[in-house]
């Protein structure tokens, strides 16, 4: 098998979390092994030049800025370039990441500018499928900030409505959003998993899912119980520990309780590393990660 195929099916098998009601009725039947490998594949958001150390450490995959990569305000002769860089790259890129970063770029409040967003966020599907990704990670703290008072009822019903016309675009291209909830400190809105969940279900589209941030979700106060209660709509899951957003195993953070929820829900897809730390302590980490995974 050439080098392409092995690619295309790591990635697939990467996008194998179920989503929405299948996922749902799968739990009570189909539960993995008790013991045995939880996710997919591990990997880490870094720039795209550092997927050969990485490698090396024992990353799988990457993710990568979105305006590093898919450049939507950059012509298409830019890209090109960053396709050539990606074709020769040592590992894949599944997801990308820092979604809508122009200050003028509005999803909710009285400067909310939905079709300008659909613009950027088609260009960056179409770029991410070429790419051979499958995931755009909706943090986009600067976007989605509630200003001057704007009631939470109003940016909910803008939010959905930009993820409903969103949800089309990303299905056309291949690719899946996933929202992500932010800790209180980055961003006042969408900051619990339960908010995120229940926005995506009321968008209603299977191409818009949740990203499950357990560094988030841990400083937000957040439990497995809400995990568990999430899990119709998660599609893929990020990490780091509380704290200092150190890499697994710096602080000895203990995951399995979350692990355990994926685990029982019928998870199948990958898990991200987004979070601080040094080279020295990237291959403990995948291996912190492998461990408590096993024993959830």
């Amino acid at each position: 098998m050439n080098h392409r195929s092995n690619r295309r099916n790591f990635l697939r098998q990467c996008s194998l979390a179920t989503p929405g009601i299948i996922l749902a009725s799968r739990a009570n039947t189909e539960k993995p092994e008790a013991t045995g490998k939880l996710f997919s594949a591990m990997g880490m958001a870094a720039p795209l030049d550092r997927a050969a150390p990485l490698k090396a450490l024992g990353a799988e995959f990457l993710t990568v800025s979105t305006t590093e990569l898919l450049a939507p305000d950059k012509p298409e002769e830019f890209f090109e370039k960053k396709l050539a860089l990606i074709a020769t790259s040592p590992l894949p890129v599944l997801a990308c990441n820092g979604f809508i970063r122009p200050a003028h770029l509005r999803c909710v409040g009285t400067d909310a500018n939905h079709d300008p967003i659909l613009e950027w966020a088609e260009t960056s599907f179409r770029r991410l499928k070429k790419a051979g990704g499958k995931f755009i990670v909706f943090g986009s703290s600067g976007s989605r900030q509630l200003r001057d008072g704007w009631p939470k009822e109003k940016a909910d019903a803008q939010f959905t409505a930009l993820l409903k016309r969103m949800g089309p675009l990303a299905e056309k291209h291949g690719v899946t959003v996933v929202v992500e909830q932010l800790r209180d400190t980055e961003c006042n809105y969408i900051n619990h998993i339960g908010e995120g969940a229940a926005l995506i279900r009321a968008a209603g589209h299977p191409n818009i899912r949740l990203l499950a941030d357990l560094y988030h979700m841990a400083v937000m106060g957040d439990t497995p119980a809400d995990l568990k209660a999430a899990m119709d709509v998660v599609r893929h899951v990020e990490i780091a520990e509380k704290g200092a957003r150190t890499y697994p195993g710096v602080a000895g953070d203990d995951f399995r309780p979350f692990f355990r929820v994926l685990r029982e829900a019928g998870y199948q897809g990958a898990i991200n590393i987004e979070g601080k730390g040094v080279d020295s302590q990237i291959a403990a980490a995948f291996k912190e990660l492998a461990k408590q995974a096993t024993e959830a």
